[in-house]
């Protein structure tokens, strides 16, 4: 993908996620079954990084637990809302991929959800090299993606995004697209079509290997309430890089 056009998409996703962050926050009104398992890994006393944090829900996962908690998005609007929400914790706003902390800072680092709005793989993995510069060594990324399988999409009634993704298929194929391929639009109502990568696991493996990660887990989790799924990664930054 040209870099100028990867560079509109992540302005473009800024925008279309302030046009719609209160609409979106209340879909996020509650803990999902996957967030639930992915906070048990905070420990007492951990600093945690919550990047691309929304309304800030992910505080629900460690209630009771002594942690640090800071939570970053690019969107304005939603960290407005995550402010009212949670008024004790820390948010920031962040615009760009490169984080504003010293190396070797975070115990965890969260990123649920957000990655695949990422464009293009050397953003990917800029994105993916500064999460492992702030952690500690032994520190963790917990990672989710949607689980955008085509097949998977048309068993739980998404109509308009898998035909949005074979539209996009094709006119890649015809050379006729500036995205990737696997990338797509997916429509909030009449208001935005936010941009998104179809990952697999194996994908996000490579690129976290790539970025000399070392995989812990991988897997898909189910939500019982939204019947849609997440591809998790958990990987661990080395305490010695590798040569």
């Amino acid at each position: 993908m040209d870099k100028k056009y990867a560079e509109y998409l992540l302005k473009k996703t800024k925008e279309d996620y302030n046009l719609i962050a209160e609409d979106f926050s209340n879909t996020r009104n509650f803990i999902s079954d996957d967030i639930i398992m992915l906070g048990k890994y905070a420990k007492e006393g951990d600093k945690i990084l919550d990047l691309g944090c929304g309304n800030g829900r992910l505080n629900e996962a460690f209630e009771g637990k002594k942690i640090e908690y800071t939570g970053v998005d690019n969107s304005e609007k939603m960290i407005e809302i995550a402010k009212k929400k949670y008024p004790p914790k820390k948010f920031l706003l962040n615009t760009n991929l490169n984080l504003p902390f010293s190396n070797d800072y975070f115990d965890k680092v969260y990123c649920l959800a957000v990655f695949h709005h990422i464009p293009s793989e050397e953003f990917r993995l800029q994105a993916l090299n500064e999460i492992k510069r702030v952690l500690k060594p032994s520190g963790l990324l917990i990672l989710t993606v949607w689980n955008l399988n085509p097949f998977k999409m048309i068993l739980i009634g998404k109509k308009k995004r898998t035909l949005s993704f074979f539209k996009c298929s094709i006119l890649k194929v015809l050379g006729k697209s500036k995205i990737d391929f696997n990338d797509f639009f997916i429509p909030w109502k009449d208001v935005c079509q936010r941009y998104i990568h179809y990952f697999t696991k194996g994908e996000l493996k490579k690129l976290a290997e790539k970025s000399e990660f070392k995989i812990k887990k991988t897997g898909i989790s189910e939500s019982q309430k939204m019947r849609e799924s997440n591809i998790y990664l958990i990987a661990e930054k080395r305490k010695v890089p590798i040569d």
